[in-house]
């Protein structure tokens, strides 16, 4: 490869990190160099300056410089190999299955396990995906992502085409989401819709997002207050409007009600005191899309263990009218 070359981000590759995308592309470029790449501005995005973390979304252009030809090893297609795994983990994986057909897998995502790679995790959904083929010859892809505490609903595509389409549907926001979420006391209004522009904050250790008017992108959740535990708690339904990074949890501290357990939002503020578990009580309850197939998939996950035995202490009841689904 030697001249400047532009590739497009394809569907199935949406919410990928950008180190990952080079990985899979140009598996014999090392990290030290692309992250020189990226210092100097020759790998760019849409013209702009990027992160070796940065998340691509589809349709966009990345500039890639002239990398020199692979070593012939290296010349080869690659099928990713899943990452080792004990026995107790890939039975809790198929376990975790919620459906399967012939274009779709929605897996119920445990809580503490990360969607993707990154700095310092040795275990993640990605790298056992080869765990979950049922007999098909590719491994299922990821379409978007959960942060790594949160459990809950995921979708997993089947072929490239089933890809296209999900990514496609969560694109144009023809799916419904359905969170729950307990936070620390009460939303002074039951019910509402929070619209408060985002943007990564520059510096610091890990990702963090903030408030900014000026250069935040659109993010709009909505809520409704579910149950209460007096004033202490309250269960929330929220439905994210757009997709932006920890948008429930930033969105939620911004109402005064960060979500229990979240440290990094509510600091001290956000853990409930009697033994109520310190993780972070996220759960993504449901999804609601059109099928790749024709008709529409809607599926829903029972919350991970140690958000119900959080509801079992507080008292919180399970009934239907919690899955109601949050439109405008």
């Amino acid at each position: 490869m030697s001249q400047v070359t532009t590739r497009t981000v394809s569907a199935d590759e949406a919410d990928l990190r950008l180190d990952r995308w080079f990985k899979r592309h140009y598996p014999w470029l090392g990290h030290a160099k692309l992250e020189k790449l990226l210092r100097t501005g020759q790998v760019r995005i849409d013209g702009g300056r990027v992160k070796a973390a940065t998340r691509l979304e589809t349709g966009q252009a990345i500039r890639i410089p002239p990398l020199g030809d692979p070593p012939k090893d290296d010349d080869r297609p690659r099928t990713p190999q899943p990452a080792k795994a004990s026995p107790e983990r890939i039975a809790e994986l198929e376990a975790a299955v919620l459906h399967k057909d012939d274009a779709v897998i929605v897996l119920n995502k445990p809580a503490g396990l990360a969607t993707q790679g990154g700095t310092g995790l040795t275990e993640h959904l990605d790298g056992l995906l080869g765990y979950l083929k049922f007999g098909n010859a590719e491994r299922p892809r990821l379409v978007h992502r959960l942060d790594k505490d949160t459990s809950g609903v995921l979708l997993l595509a089947r072929s490239a085409s089933a890809a296209a389409k999900l990514a496609e549907a969560l694109r144009k926001r023809d799916a419904h989401k359905l969170y729950w979420a307990l936070v620390m006391g009460v939303p002074e209004q039951r019910m509402g819709k929070i619209d408060l522009p985002l943007a990564k904050l520059a510096g610091g250790a890990g990702e963090r997002m903030v408030y900014d008017e000026d250069e935040g992108k659109n993010a709009v959740t909505l809520y409704r207050t579910i149950e209460t535990a007096g004033k202490r708690a309250a269960w929330l339904g929220m439905a994210p409007l757009t997709g932006r990074t920890h948008q429930l949890r930033v969105h939620a501290a911004a109402m005064g009600t960060p979500i229990v357990g979240d440290g990094k939002y509510g600091a001290a503020e956000a853990f409930l005191t009697g033994g109520v578990s310190r993780k972070l009580h996220l759960h993504a309850r449901g999804i609601r899309l059109a099928h790749p197939d024709g008709g529409k998939l809607e599926v829903r996950a029972p919350l991970s263990p140690h958000m119900a035995a959080t509801w079992d202490f507080l008292g919180l009841t399970l009934d239907k009218s919690a899955d109601a689904w949050l439109e405008e």
